[in-house]
């Protein structure tokens, strides 16, 4: 069939909205109708090339959509059913898998490749090249042909374009505290970046209890937005964090600091783990640039003050379980989802999406694919 996505040609250009082939979907295979999918900061490091993938490739990881046909032997879902995309496949029998890590299932292995699954070839094509997927989803278009293991039916009552951002933002903050962090009822917290991911983040401290939320951010709107979601502080830079929360400790520090910011950066780590208190600990969510960078660290104080620092891909979370929770969540009105969508944008209109994020105009932007 015919239908259209946006596509990355080369590093630093523009997504090109254009007329792609698609292939019948094959053995654990789905064509969904993708209607709502996330504007996220790690498919913008696909153009700039912080992320390295495969081109020509489909961007697009944080969807929801509506099954429209399966291939042979899939069994978890059938056509008409609505869908979350998880970002990241599990199979559910590697050792990682076996050990409640579905996060980092061995089929990551094979991401970069942005083929599909089961055979390492492609569905998706224009221009008479085969097509890489983001995350082995490429949503952001009208259809596509994805695993059924990236696939998790949900109520088809909720509305898809908030159900779109469980698919990352979501669980990605809410579980870096939640599962990465250890937080406990009464511990103080900072957030580092309060934008899309980071909200979700200071909504988990809120709900696990933090006597102190701080959210740092240099765009003003974002403060705001993080003081709407449940912080009890905000600041404009980790410097001034930091003595925000020296006063509001009596010295303490922070037990948890969760980091959020669109890229993470060496040079960063040093004063938040000035900020972190004596046993407490770094999370760590943010993308960086592919390969080493400099870092210096006190390793006196990370020794001495027994601090961590721990790497979180998807809130460290099994999605099969924590999508159909935090859903429910908000089905229950526990969860936010609503005020977190800044504005819709068509396909057509992605560019314009990622304009208005790097101006921090948007908390998340999301494309109405259908429209």
């Amino acid at each position: 069939m015919k239908t259209e996505a946006a596509v990355l040609w080369a590093r630093g250009e523009e997504w090109s909205v254009e007329e792609i082939e698609l292939d019948d979907p094959r053995r654990h295979e789905v064509l969904v109708r993708m209607e709502a999918t996330g504007l996220c900061h790690s498919d913008g490091h696909l153009a700039s090339g912080v992320l390295p993938s495969a081109l020509p490739i489909i961007g697009g990881h944080e969807g929801a959509g509506v099954v429209e046909r399966v291939g042979e032997g899939v069994t978890r879902v059938k056509p008409g059913d609505h869908v979350v995309f998880s970002s990241v496949p599990s199979c559910g029998i590697c050792p990682a898998c076996a050990s409640g890590h579905q996060n980092q299932c061995d089929r990551l292995g094979v991401m970069g490749s942005g083929r599909q699954l089961e055979d390492q070839t492609s569905r998706h094509h224009a221009r008479g090249a085969d097509l890489a997927l983001m995350c082995l989803l490429g949503t952001f278009s009208r259809h596509a042909v994805v695993h059924e293991a990236q696939c998790i039916p949900i109520d088809p009552s909720i509305p898809l374009d908030r159900a779109s951002l469980v698919s990352c933002a979501v669980i990605t903050g809410w579980g870096a505290v939640t599962h990465a962090s250890g937080i406990r009822p009464g511990d103080d917290l900072v957030v580092i970046g309060v934008g899309g991911v980071g909200v979700n983040a200071v909504q988990a401290a809120r709900f696990a209890g933090a006597r102190c939320v701080v959210g740092v951010d240099p765009v003003a709107a974002k403060r705001d937005y993080a003081l709407t979601f449940g912080a009890t502080h905000v600041a404009e830079s980790i410097e001034a964090a930091y003595d925000l929360v020296k006063a509001e400790t009596k010295g303490r520090m922070a037990q948890r600091v969760i980091v959020t910011m669109d890229a993470a950066r060496g040079d960063t780590l040093q004063p938040i783990l000035r900020m972190t208190s004596k046993l407490g600990r770094i999370v760590l969510c943010s993308l960086a640039a592919a390969g080493p960078q400099p870092l210096s660290l006190n390793l006196f104080d990370l020794t001495m003050r027994e601090k961590a620092i721990v790497g979180s891909l998807s809130g460290s979370a099994n999605p099969n379980d924590e999508i159909p929770r935090l859903l429910d969540l908000y089905q229950r009105g526990l969860l936010d989802l609503d005020n977190q969508i800044s504005r819709s944008y068509s396909l057509e209109e992605i560019n314009k999406g990622y304009a208005d994020m790097k101006d921090g105009q948007n908390l998340r932007g999301v494309l109405l694919c259908g429209q």
